[in-house]
């Protein structure tokens, strides 16, 4: 099991055990018409699987913002989904338990267009985007790490929509979703990018202590910031895929090796539907037994 805890500097202590197991395990969403699977080993094309497995990663992701109060009721579809535009253009990473239930799941918006700008991405709508202090420096630090990340041959990603049910926060799959940033980043070629990050639950610091780091302006560091859509403070943190904690670089790297051979689920065609039917029913509570989807080691 892993706990993070405080200590008299308000500082997180993170342990991953060096050989830590989970009985819960990864799924990737890839986005349609994903331009590339890196190394990725095992595709599937399956629309009705891609579906229900993205209704349940939003469901559970419109019941913990509502529970921590970052959403209101009416911000939830009928059926209790949260629905972002960004959901259809994003990689996900999924965490699901050994009964098939979605229980923790990441974004990862992948930009790779040539012309990219500030203007063409989510952070700028970020509350600190408009501060008169800090919003024309994050454009211009924002604008330098695309030009970096050009430069290396790597995409811009925003990692956001971070939620983990209850259960799952005090273990190691929390820390294993983060380092998961770094390992997914690597198997499609490299990455730098960008992380919005809430001090609800100690996000923020766990983030930070994993590799996500403060941006800075002529040596002064970005502060937090209160955003008023999600009722707390916010952190942008940027990452880069060569430079986590150190101390992590082996965690890292079993989990791009496990990465490599877990499901990555696209809804670009139906080659795979008959198979996994076949094997199980397709339901809300179960929706990928176990012995599909391979486990973290």
């Amino acid at each position: 099991m892993f706990n993070p805890k405080l200590n008299g500097s308000n500082s997180v202590n993170l342990v991953l055990p060096q050989r830590a197991t989970s009985p819960r395990s990864f799924v990737l969403l890839a986005p349609p018409e994903a331009p590339n699977y890196g190394r990725f080993q095992k595709v599937v094309r399956d629309n009705g699987l891609f579906r229900r497995l993205q209704s349940s990663m939003q469901r559970m992701r419109g019941r913990i913002y509502l529970e921590d109060g970052a959403i209101t009721r009416s911000d939830l579809a009928a059926d209790g989904r949260h629905v972002l535009p960004s959901d259809e253009q994003s990689w996900h990473l999924l965490t699901v338990d050994d009964a098939g239930s979605v229980v923790g799941c990441t974004r990862f918006l992948r930009h790779q267009h040539r012309d990219l700008n500030f203007d063409g991405l989510r952070v700028r709508s970020a509350a600190i985007a408009s501060s008169p202090n800090w919003g024309a420096k994050l454009r211009m630090m924002i604008e330098d790490e695309i030009t970096k990340a050009r430069t290396a041959g790597f995409a811009y990603v925003e990692v956001g929509g971070w939620a983990l049910d209850k259960a799952t926060r005090c273990t190691s799959d929390c820390v294993r979703g983060v380092l998961a940033t770094f390992a997914w980043s690597r198997l499609l070629g490299g990455a730098l990018g960008i992380c919005t990050a809430t001090e609800r639950h100690h996000s923020a610091m766990i983030l930070q202590k994993l590799g996500g780091r403060s941006f800075e302006f002529d040596g002064e560091a970005m502060p937090a910031y209160y955003d008023e859509r999600y009722g707390c403070r916010m952190h942008l943190l940027r990452f880069d895929s060569r430079t986590p904690n150190p101390r992590y670089e082996e965690s890292i790297a079993r989990i791009e090796n496990t990465l490599r051979s877990v499901p990555v689920v696209s809804p670009d065609g139906p080659v795979w539907r008959t198979f996994a039917r076949s094997l199980y029913p397709l339901s809300d509570a179960t929706l990928m037994p176990p012995g599909v989807i391979a486990g973290l080691v």
